[in-house]
């Protein structure tokens, strides 16, 4: 992949992981509004029940006002330490009372937080301020009067307080997390979609320059067929020309039709059990009259019987097609092409050796490449071994690609026995 569709890769990963933490962000946000919201109502709530508990729970008898017990804090609302309700205090610490009278006479045994008039008739819970202190207050009326109590909103002001500082403070490490989990994915998703769009388009202006070549020789064939009257030599050199070039490029069609079709294959053919020896004698018989037009000398040998893999009998048949057809197109005449199968350690080998130029070893990482030529030798489009490559990988094989002994190219590829057999070579 190159600089520029890596830096490209980079911005669109960058741009995803931070739509991501956005979105992120605005889903925190309103999951931190409602639990601070939720703790609040229940808070309150429990507040509340506490109060409409004392309330009913204490008689009215013991709803007047007694004087304050001895050493009673004499400013703000007495802290709790969970005791048991002292004399005067009836309805436990943190809690503050009033009693109105039925002639509007206000006694309390807190003198300094005096119960605002608008609230002397308060029944239902109502959170008030009383001397800058949030005060939750419920009352209760009597035969002779009406008597409040209030509690201290602190403890519920100070838990909410605490919960939004925790969320703070989580908020800046979740949303650094999915930040840089969102970049790693991304890239790690983006890369392998923008290395198939380089190839992809490398794959579509390769296959344009190779198709233009044989078009341009037909249309200025024709374009001099047309231009004058020309004798019967010429029009069938001019002929052969295009038919040669016609079928260049039919072929390169159908290669190029048969990666497409493979590309975008879902399930692969039926896999099924194949003798390659019988497949490999079936190629050769196709392959005789090629080779013999170019006194090559082909030849196939069984090292071992049972030679039998599970796979596409179509595929194998093009894959084999492909190396017999680059060992004769690449052998000189009067070379010799060897095909050979055996078996070994449960495996099924295939092995074609031709008597060609080779293959370099500094070039055999890229012989598979789609349109890649070792070779200036013409009749190929640099597909052939890719179609095969692909075979390989979707039949489980594997590659090895050597010089033979006729100091040529070898092109072996092994597959796993069917069955598991035990072979030997």
């Amino acid at each position: 992949m190159t600089r520029s569709s890596g830096s490209q890769v980079a911005r669109q990963s960058t741009r995803v992981a931070l739509w991501a933490t956005g979105l992120v962000a605005i889903l925190y946000a309103a999951v931190a509004i409602a639990i601070v919201a939720w703790l609040t109502v229940s808070l309150t709530a429990q507040l509340d029940e506490r109060l409409a508990r004392a309330l009913a729970f204490e008689s009215a008898a013991r709803m007047r006002m007694e004087p304050p017990v001895a050493g009673a804090p004499a400013a703000g609302l007495v802290p709790s330490d969970g005791g048991a309700a002292p004399p005067g205090l009836p309805f436990g610490r943190e809690r503050a009372f009033w009693f109105i009278s039925a002639d509007g006479a206000v006694s309390s045994i807190r003198e300094d937080l005096p119960l605002p008039p608008e609230h002397y008739g308060v029944t239902s819970p109502t959170t008030i301020d009383i001397e800058g202190s949030q005060v939750r207050v419920a009352g209760r009326a009597l035969e002779d009067g009406h008597v409040v109590l209030g509690e201290s909103m602190d403890p519920v002001n100070d838990a909410r307080t605490s919960v939004i500082l925790g969320l703070l403070a989580i908020a800046p490490v979740l949303l650094l997390a999915v930040f840089l989990g969102s970049l790693t994915v991304g890239r790690r998703v983006a890369m392998p979609i923008e290395r198939a769009r380089q190839r992809q388009l490398a794959f579509t202006a390769d296959a344009s320059h190779e198709l233009r070549t044989p078009l341009s020789v037909i249309e200025a064939n024709a374009s001099l067929a047309l231009s004058a009257e020309r004798d019967a030599v010429w029009y069938r050199h001019a002929f052969e020309r295009v038919q040669g070039e016609s079928t260049r490029m039919r072929r390169l069609v159908e290669e190029l039709l048969w990666l497409a079709r493979f590309d975008a294959t879902q399930r692969p053919p039926q896999h099924e059990p194949v003798d390659l020896g019988v497949l490999v004698d079936q190629a050769a018989d196709r392959f005789a009259a090629p080779a013999e037009a170019r006194s090559l000398s082909l030849e196939v040998r069984h090292e071992a019987s049972g030679a039998t893999l599970s796979a596409p009998p179509e595929w194998l048949d093009q894959l084999v097609g492909v190396l017999l057809d680059n060992a004769c197109r690449y052998s000189p005449v009067g070379g010799s092409v060897l095909v050979g199968v055996s078996t070994a350690d449960r495996r099924v080998v295939l092995t074609v050796d031709d008597s060609g130029p080779g293959i370099p070893e500094d070039h055999r990482g890229r012989v598979f490449d789609r349109f890649h030529r070792d070779s200036a030798e013409p009749g190929g489009a640099g597909l052939g071994l890719a179609i095969a490559d692909a075979i390989v990988r979707a039949t489980s094989g594997r590659w090895h690609i050597g010089t033979s002994s006729q100091g040529g190219a070898r092109m072996s590829v092994s597959w796993p026995m069917a069955g598991g057999g035990q072979g030997g070579s």
